[in-house]
């Protein structure tokens, strides 16, 4: 496959969004940012930026001819959004479009069949439909960010010192940064040819919720932690009873994608080496608690 140097990312205005952008340009690419028509976001004058309209078809496929591979960057609530925007790639001669996987792991079936992973399981579904075309895809699966897990009290709450210990917390599993996912993203770019229609699998930690815990404790003092245990299959009862009443409990299934048994974020290989992404010592990962901490 050819070298790839033009990008254009949707979804530039979320969370991991602005780390993705910061890491492309760094890194030598050509950037497009494909921003809803009439939005008000601002964004850096390394990149450029392509009006689009999702419910225009036509105005995606302008957006991204020309462009040598899309990264999609949007949230839970844009993941449907994905489809039109893979079938625009493939007609406008995309060489490689990365969805918006990160966190879950479609390719593993337990994950992929949770109700809040649907909408990425249809974007796989539409990838491997338009490889015909000669689009090609790389899923890169993180497990949950660690930065934002952390931030909003999800993996550990450091400063209301709380934590719940998923099926007890000793099960592994594997996070990342939103930077390292950047990082990730980046690699995959650099190496087509090896990351050609597969899944790749980077992390920065691999620790169980006890052993995050322990490290917690030392970053703020042992002194008043409250942890609770939970269990992933309450959860997903839970979740499925939400669902028939048309609540979506998204919480109660990436749980259970993350620390449930068999749900394949218990990454035992993985891509760092080749993808460029460094794993956090045991020191480094106090230190970025510490610094999150404050």
């Amino acid at each position: 496959m050819s070298k790839i140097t033009t990008v254009a990312i949707a979804g530039a205005s979320g969370n991991v969004g602005p780390h993705v952008i910061k890491q492309l340009v760094e890194d030598g690419f050509k950037v497009t940012v494909l921003a809803r028509k009439g939005t008000n976001h601002t964004f850096p004058s390394s990149v450029a930026v392509a009006e689009i309209d999702y419910e225009s078809p036509e105005t995606l496929v302008k957006a991204l001819q020309g462009q040598d591979a899309v990264v999609s960057a949007v949230g839970f609530a844009g993941l449907p959004q994905q489809i039109p925007l893979i079938h625009a790639a493939a007609k406008a001669g995309v060489k490689r479009f990365i969805p918006s996987e990160y966190g879950g792991v479609t390719e593993n079936a337990k994950s992929a069949a949770l109700p809040a992973f649907r909408p990425k399981r249809e974007a796989l579904d539409a990838l491997k439909q338009e490889t015909a075309s000669g689009l090609t895809y790389t899923l890169i699966a993180t497990g949950p960010f660690l930065d934002m897990g952390v931030d909003y009290g999800f993996l550990v709450n450091l400063k209301g010192k709380s934590i719940t210990l998923w099926n007890g917390g000793d099960r592994p599993f594997s996070a990342t940064t939103m930077a390292s996912t950047a990082k990730a993203i980046s690699g995959v770019l650099q190496h087509p040819e090896e990351t050609k229609n597969r899944g790749v699998f980077v992390h920065s930690v691999h620790k169980s919720l006890k052993e995050l815990f322990e490290i917690a404790k030392k970053v703020t003092g042992p002194e008043g932690w409250k942890a609770e245990v939970k269990n992933t299959e309450d959860a997903l009862k839970e979740g499925y009873a939400k669902l028939e009443k048309g609540e979506m409990d998204r919480m109660a299934f990436i749980a259970s994608s993350i620390w449930g048994e068999g749900y394949g974020c218990d990454f035992q290989k993985v891509d760092n080496e080749l993808l460029g992404v460094k794993q956090l010592s045991d020191a480094e990962l106090e230190s970025f608690l510490r610094e999150r901490a404050k």
